[in-house]
């Protein structure tokens, strides 16, 4: 194969040459790898069969590979957005395109949205156009509280994005979602607690009969991961009290815990790390929207990270954002944390290999040997809101970025130069 040396400003039209490329090398970029604490400057990546090879600073591209010259540009992995409805929702006011909760009908932790999926969202392309490759797909709400139901891992490439289903089981604790357990957040946690106790039970082969229980054998399946310790419980809920109580669940159960939302986590950090419990929190959330949220502060993220909690990002913006503009968002809010304490690698960190990590995708996250080849080229800083991807690659290929909306925005605008395809003149 010949070389050709692409030039990031014809990197756009320039990409659809290597489309089906999985061996390359990107060369002179600023590499932050998701993993180390500075970036490699000078750095050549390189990547064959959609695998990355190598990445060391100032090396030689060797001969007969496709080169992507990134001109000093940063380069990141691909961004995972930690939690996010993506693939779920197309328009909230469009009950047929909205499948991320139930209302009614027998189904709990088993509530399970992977078959719902929606592989050709138009939310999904605009995410990719804004650096998400990976994310972590979540229910909002089941007919049995106080579980959300099953999450799925996805990647956002082209086909279908399902990478792994029945991801983690997410429960929500506290605020309005109480009166839906009759009131009271303490009857959510009485449930949860029975939930875990019958699951054990079912584990054993010791389940009594349905009508001495207070959960259906379908969920206590569901939740059989949970208590074999296989499969994250993520439990949503921001209050402090209510966080102190997830980490005496995760004591008596042994589970694998992540906290989502968390907006009063700084107050109990340091029992967060000693026992190991993971936040996905959104950086951004310094309102006290709810008496939940009453200690929440811009300095969240930051607070955690020296005191050693494994950080994911996820950008609500009171829920609005968990599908609809999720990339720039999720930048956006790893920018303003960095604003207030949190150290530049540690925010890059967590738009990558710390949610790949908390969720289990180790072929995710950073730019290291062995890792898929999920890179983005940026055409600025990708904590700054008006950067986007110069070059977006998944595993090994340049893919396009381009969305419906510009699209749409090419055909009918008036312009008549040609920095645009001519079939959209």
């Amino acid at each position: 194969m010949s070389v050709r040396h692409l030039a990031l400003g014809l990197l756009g039209l320039a990409a659809t040459s290597v489309a089906q490329a999985q061996s390359l090398a990107i060369v002179h970029a600023k590499a932050w790898t998701g993993a180390s604490e500075t970036a490699v400057d000078d750095a050549t990546i390189l990547v064959r069969d959609g695998k990355i090879v190598s990445i060391a600073s100032g090396a030689p591209a060797p001969a007969g590979l496709e080169i992507i010259d990134a001109g000093g540009k940063r380069v990141t992995p691909g961004l995972f957005s930690g939690a996010t409805q993506i693939g779920l929702m197309e328009v909230s006011g469009a009950d047929d395109t909205a499948d991320e909760a139930i209302s009614s009908g027998k189904l709990g932790a088993a509530f399970d949205i992977a078959p719902a999926l929606n592989s050709n969202s138009l939310l999904i392309e605009q995410a990719r156009s804004d650096g998400i490759i990976w994310a972590l797909s979540y229910p909002s709400g089941s007919a049995i509280p106080p579980f959300l139901g099953q999450a799925a891992l996805v990647r956002l490439q082209d086909g279908d994005i399902l990478e792994r289903a029945k991801a983690a089981v997410f429960v929500r604790i506290g605020g309005s979602a109480a009166s839906n357990a009759g009131g009271s957040r303490a009857a959510e946690w009485t449930l949860l607690r029975r939930a875990l106790e019958e699951a054990k039970l079912l584990k054993a082969g010791r389940l009594p009969p349905a009508d001495d229980r207070l959960f259906s054998r379908i969920d206590l399946e569901a939740l059989q991961p949970i208590v074999g310790g296989t499969a994250p419980l993520a439990i949503q809920t921001d209050r402090s009290s209510d966080i102190r109580e997830a980490i005496k669940l995760k004591r008596d159960y042994q589970l694998k815990l992540v906290l989502v939302g968390a907006v009063e986590a700084w107050t109990v950090a340091d029992e967060l790390a000693r026992d190991r419990i993971p936040v996905i929190l959104d950086p951004a959330a310094d309102l006290p929207i709810s008496y939940d949220a009453l200690g929440a502060r811009l300095d969240n993220a930051a607070i955690l990270d020296r005191a050693g909690v494994s950080l994911g990002i996820t950008a609500t913006a009171n829920y609005i954002d968990t599908n609809y503009n999720v990339g720039v968002s999720s930048r956006t809010a790893a920018g303003i944390a960095v604003a207030n304490g949190l150290p530049y690698a540690s925010a890059i960190r967590a738009l990558t290999l710390g949610p790949a990590s908390i969720w289990g995708a180790p072929e995710a996250g950073s730019i290291a040997p062995g890792k898929d080849a999920d890179i983005i080229i940026w055409d600025g800083d990708p904590l700054e809101p008006s950067s986007a991807p110069a070059v977006t690659i998944v595993a090994g290929k340049p893919v396009s970025t381009l969305t419906r909306e510009q699209l749409l925005a090419r055909r009918y605008s008036p312009r008549t130069d040609k920095t645009w395809p001519a079939a959209y003149h």
